[in-house]
């Protein structure tokens, strides 16, 4: 299983629900790593999601313990139990955990890689990603030169578990 995050200095993910920036090849990235794949996420990610509608071209799945949640464009589950046998039925190379930080850290266990954009920035931050730079069990695989956006410095790593 994968997960997918954009993280600054400090591993932050987000604040009050919102990621933290905007960055448009990061966006197309994710559209590219995901699309016709299988997205886990929480329902206050969910929540964020532009007009709180199922990503398109993906299987969407949300986990909850709201029991009323119901999105007929979303499987919906309410426990790790229930993600995990849920997730039996894809091929787990085609799962992408995207969030929230509970979840992320919930998951980290049962993924082996890891596609990162490393914001250089420390933003002001409530959520955050588990630091896989002090995980002894991640190490990068991948890096791609840096790049910009306006005066945003960032980088796409990839992680494997070892």
């Amino acid at each position: 299983m994968n997960l997918i995050a954009a993280v600054d200095n400090n591993w932050a993910i987000g604040k009050n629900g919102r990621l933290l920036v905007s960055i448009p090849e990061d966006m197309k990235l994710f559209r590219e790593e995901t699309t016709g794949k299988v997205v886990v996420m929480g329902r206050k990610t969910f929540d964020s999601l532009p007009n709180n509608s199922a990503l398109i071209n993906r299987t969407n799945i949300v986990i909850t313990s709201d029991k009323n949640f119901k999105n007929k464009d979303c499987i919906v589950v309410h426990s790790l139990e229930e993600l995990l046998e849920e997730l039996k039925k894809y091929d787990s190379k085609d799962v992408y955990i995207i969030g929230g930080g509970m979840l992320y850290k919930e998951m980290l266990a049962y993924c082996d890689t890891a596609h990162i954009t490393k914001i250089d920035y420390e933003y002001e931050a409530d959520t955050h990603f588990p630091n896989l730079d002090k995980d002894p069990e991640w190490k990068i695989t991948a890096n791609s030169e840096e790049h910009t956006f306006f005066d945003i410095c960032y980088e796409f790593i990839q992680y494997q578990r070892v």
